[in-house]
């Protein structure tokens, strides 16, 4: 295939020249890497990846096209992709379209042929940064406009992006075989796997807005409150951080995940803070500290929680702790309540596409629900 000219440019002058790869024209938003040697088609459509250009580490993307199966939303939510060497044919039985030609059509703009790896290495020192990638009539103009538009674009940090993904309307997944409890998970970029975790243990999965009320919560009375992963900056997140705090306050069984987890520490009383270039990939190793277990995860998080390390510590809502840190830069990875009936994890245990060592979290919810249940009878 032949291919036009492609820049991009990073906010502190970098400019890096390859080709066009997906759609033509201009991007921009977070230059984040993904470590990740497989699963691509879940990375692009998970919506956390809202307003972020995602540079696979892996060198080799594409090989097995795309499929209807592994989709995590309806569409593509990155805002650009970054790849080495793109692979020239789609080669898996499931295929069942191009990777590129899926970027075409949803006019999601990408480079290749460029050195992935000393990107990489260039925001692991000087961290996540925004970016533009410019290809087409677009990568004609001078290298100082093409900066001055990357430095013009909005920062991830204020970045209030719930609304852009939540669902409009409520949907439910039904429980697989018999229903055993119900459950309202707040939509704050869900991925389509999770709720299908949920309702294989026999959980009804009610999918609901990011606007749902706490008084709405209390009518639909449910078993449980699950609040998903999501992108933005947590600080921005107060209408969750109190529908959060009026679950904690009625003691429903609640579970977090990624966006979730931090909205569950600012419901404690604790801040949360911007990473230098966050987690994002499918094999980062996580503690579980309460028995010493290492989990290999899947992460997209560019924010974390400020919580002490270790020890028990006091919230609105009584005591609570740390449950699991990151092993490569001690960052806190979960939290668990001591007094009311909630925990959380930094990190995606649905685990598309894996890896599943975090599976056993749903199964602690439904734990969470069967003991809420049987001291309510």
């Amino acid at each position: 295939m032949k291919r036009g000219t492609a820049l991009l440019v990073l906010e502190d002058g970098l400019i890096l020249r390859g080709q066009a790869y997906g759609a033509i024209g201009s991007c921009f938003g977070e230059a984040v890497f993904s470590t990740g040697m497989s699963g691509y088609q879940e990375t692009l459509t998970d919506p956390s990846y809202r307003r972020q250009v995602v540079v696979m580490t892996a060198p080799h993307i594409g090989n097995t096209g795309v499929n209807e199966q592994d989709a995590e939303s309806d569409r593509i939510w990155v805002a650009g992709f970054v790849v080495r060497d793109p692979s020239r044919v789609s080669s898996n039985w499931r295929a069942t379209a191009d990777l590129e030609q899926q970027l075409i059509d949803q006019q999601v703009v990408g480079i290749c042929e460029i050195d992935t790896r000393a990107l990489t290495r260039h925001l692991r020192e000087r961290g996540a940064m925004r970016v533009g990638i410019f290809s087409g009539s677009d990568a004609q103009r001078e290298d100082h406009e093409l900066v001055a538009a990357v430095l013009a674009t909005d920062s991830m940090d204020g970045a209030n992006l719930t609304a852009e993904v939540t669902t409009k309307a409520p949907y439910v997944v039904s429980a697989k075989g018999t229903p055993r409890f119900t459950v309202a998970a707040i939509d704050l970029g869900i991925k389509s796997m999770t709720p299908v975790r949920m309702a294989e243990r026999g959980i009804e999965v009610h999918v609901l807005p990011a606007t749902t009320t706490a008084e709405q919560i209390a009518v639909m009375n449910p078993d449980g409150v699950f609040f998903s992963n999501g992108p933005g900056d947590p600080a921005t997140a107060d209408d969750a951080v109190t529908l959060m705090k009026s679950v904690l306050a009625a003691r429903r069984p609640v579970f977090g995940i990624c966006f979730g987890n931090q909205i569950l520490g600012r419901a404690l009383g604790l801040g949360t803070y911007k990473l230098r270039y966050g987690h994002r990939g499918i094999n980062q190793p996580v503690m579980d500290l309460r028995s010493g277990k290492v989990e290999i995860t899947a992460h997209n998080h560019g924010f974390a929680v400020d919580a002490p390390r270790s020890g028990i510590f006091q919230t609105p809502f009584g005591r609570a702790e740390v449950s699991h840190v990151c092993l490569n830069d001690d960052v806190v990875e979960g939290l668990r309540c001591l007094d009311v009936p909630a925990f959380s994890v930094q990190y995606h245990p649905e685990a598309a596409a894996g890896p599943h060592d975090a599976a056993y979290l749903f199964d602690e919810f439904v734990g969470l629900m069967e003991g809420q249940a049987n001291a309510s009878a």
